[in-house]
């Protein structure tokens, strides 16, 4: 009876910080569209290594959704695709973590 205790605790622990893992992970692919968001909103130089790094990797977790919305402004493209995927990772990270934690 108590090693089923021990192993349940020890489980729910490793979900834990499972779920914490998730959630930081989550937070910085939000961080790095959210942060492209801004260097385009800024005009930074698009040749500048940082926003070269940033954009690349935006350009990794936005979905798919890099051209979804097609507006005549470069600027206003970028928010809304950008954005649309920084929500959707933001929700997904929230549902994952919530899930595991439940566990």
């Amino acid at each position: 009876m108590l090693m089923a205790a021990t192993v349940g605790t020890t489980l729910r622990q490793g979900l834990g910080i499972i779920a914490t893992i998730v959630r930081v992970v989550g937070l910085v692919i939000v961080g790095i569209l959210v942060a492209h968001i801004v260097l385009t909103l800024l005009d930074a130089n698009p040749a500048n290594f940082l926003t070269e790094f940033v954009a690349g990797w935006a350009a990794q977790f936005n979905l798919g959704l890099g051209d979804l919305f097609t507006p005549e402004q470069p600027k206003l493209a970028v928010t809304l695709n950008y954005g649309v995927a920084a929500v959707l990772w933001l929700v997904l990270t929230t549902v994952v973590v919530r899930l595991l934690r439940r566990v």
